[in-house]
């Protein structure tokens, strides 16, 4: 939902986000910087001029988009938020203050458990069943029709291009029955915004740790639009290690591989199995979680556990013990390799910006069991 909840109202835009990341030295463009090419042509063959999305460059040299994008807080703006980057379908009314009218969000946790993850295809069949329901409602607990909006906001990236694609469909369809303009918004960016609708004390600069399934993102957050990423996954995020470590342990998938695997840790020793911490030896502010999810693996063989074929619920006393203690070694392991290198972020972030006086995380509860 943080991804369509942005605080202010853009001007009319039909093109791709401005990249939200800067990165300290030139590096290749990441696919997940930009919407996929499907929908860059939905975008631009809406009737708003088409633009070309910005590449990275250094802070001192990208265009302010501040002073184009900031706009008074006004009452009488009305923004419909939609989002459907990945398991669940989403949308809001919001004020031009800040204000939330209503948000409404429909679960896929069926799926999740009976595919034991996201399954690209049958997510976007469960978003385009239920897309339209769930904006007529936002609509209808904020008490407004569309033609009561003043623009229409909708996740652009980063996602999947499956799911993406229905939330866009829905946000062009009411954009141009109702005469409306459309605002493409970044996943990760809006995650890192969001927080300030209702903590009206967050002000610029602020360090930012944003975690999703697929992304794991350090963000030194200098101004609207101006970004630097501080660190991010080289390889899997933490949501991804939390969702397979819980797939592996044979638990219930239908609450969210995170919740369910903290659940069990709590029965757990979380000093039983000697994981290593990742990346120690690097002194960056980079994660990487796929050689933890090896050890998780190995852990179970090892203990000839057979996780596939026995479900927790049907586990013994000491079959569940032995899933418990690796639960809680692994969740151990997980948060310390975040603590470490979100230690080495506000170290690096207050020598660029010394004034920085907070730390946001952002997270998704589906995902991740660290609320």
């Amino acid at each position: 939902m943080a991804a369509t909840l942005l605080p202010t109202l853009s001007p009319p835009v039909s093109r791709a986000a401005a990249a939200f990341l800067l990165r300290r030295a030139p590096l290749k463009p990441s696919r997940y910087l930009h919407p996929p090419p499907t929908l860059r042509r939905l975008l631009s063959s809406s009737s708003c001029p088409a633009t070309p999305p910005l590449g990275l460059r250094p802070v001192s040299t990208m265009p302010s988009t501040a002073a184009a994008r900031a706009v008074p807080a006004r009452r009488d703006l009305l923004m419909l938020g939609i989002e459907t980057s990945c398991d669940d379908t989403a949308a809001a009314v919001v004020r031009g203050d800040g204000e939330i009218l209503s948000q409404v969000v429909s679960s896929q946790a069926d799926l999740l458990a009976r595919y034991g993850g996201v399954a690209p295809k049958m997510a976007e069949e469960a978003h385009a069943l239920v897309i339209d329901q769930v904006v007529q409602k936002a609509l209808d607990d904020a008490e407004l029709s569309e033609s009561d909006l003043s623009a229409v906001a909708v996740t652009i990236g980063p996602g999947l291009s499956l799911c993406l694609r229905v939330g866009v469909h829905k946000a062009r369809q009411v954009a141009k029955a109702f005469g409306l303009p459309i605002v493409g918004v970044h996943h990760m960016e809006a995650h890192a915004l969001v927080s300030r609708l209702v903590n009206k004390d967050l002000e610029f600069p602020f360090l930012a740790l944003l975690i999703s399934g697929g992304h794991n993102l350090l963000v030194l957050a200098r101004g609207l639009g101006q970004y630097i990423q501080l660190g991010t996954s080289i390889d899997d995020a933490i949501g991804e290690a939390y969702d397979k470590s819980a797939r592996w342990l044979g638990l219930d998938m239908r609450k969210g591989g995170g919740p369910a695997l903290e659940e069990l840790a709590l029965e757990g020793d979380p000093n039983a199995v000697k994981f290593k911490v990742p990346m120690r030896q690097h002194k960056d502010c980079n994660f990487s979680y796929a050689g933890l999810k090896t050890q998780v693996r190995l852990a179970i063989e090892s203990k000839n556990l057979c996780t596939e074929d026995v479900p927790i619920s049907s586990a013994s006393e000491e079959d569940r013990q032995l899933r418990a203690n690796i639960a809680a070694s692994f969740q151990r392991v997980a948060v310390l390799h975040l603590e470490e290198r979100c230690q080495r972020a506000v170290e690096w972030a207050l020598k660029m910006e010394p004034s920085i006086k907070y730390f946001e995380v952002s997270h998704q509860t589906s995902m991740l069991g660290l609320a």
